[in-house]
């Protein structure tokens, strides 16, 4: 059976979802919209792209854009990040899900999500979780969630 939506002027358009995204950050909410992911990868017969974008700006200080801390610094969260994909992938493939592919860039969230990506797999459906911001912190920051709604080119599932 496949995920769906109605087309427009459609009656009983389905959407069939062969490449799915999962953006994960390690919080509690990409880790429920994994899940939600390997369920519709399971109905459909689909592939999950797993994808943790590491944003750069976070190693920088106000001031000019100068390195607050060292290229070691950068790399062991890469490293670090590399074993929570690793550790992801190994648990859904002892629950019998190997179809499963890890990633992990460097850049905005935003664009590395809604643009570089897709451009290199062809995505069908984002599946993100929701955002863990509070209303002020969306205010002033923006969510990515947020913006990958707003942006992304094909079908997006918030969980």
């Amino acid at each position: 059976m496949a995920l769906g939506k109605q087309g427009k002027g459609s009656d009983s358009m389905e959407k069939q979802y062969r490449n799915i995204l999962v953006p994960v950050d390690g919080s509690q909410n990409a880790e429920k919209a994994l899940a939600r992911a390997i369920e519709i990868a399971k109905q459909n017969d689909s592939r999950v792209e797993v994808l943790n974008v590491i944003d750069v700006k976070q190693f920088t200080t106000n001031f000019g854009g100068v390195m607050s801390g060292t290229g070691d610094m950068i790399y062991s969260s890469f490293e670090y990040i590399q074993d929570y994909l690793t550790k992801l992938k190994d648990r859904f493939a002892k629950e019998g899900f190997t179809n499963l592919g890890i990633h992990a860039r460097f850049g905005s969230p935003r664009v590395v999500i809604t643009q570089d990506f897709p451009a290199d797999y062809p995505i069908d459906l984002i599946v993100i979780g929701k955002t863990g911001l509070s209303a002020v912190e969306r205010l002033l920051m923006g969510a990515v969630t947020d913006s990958v709604i707003r942006m992304a080119k094909c079908d997006v599932l918030v969980v």
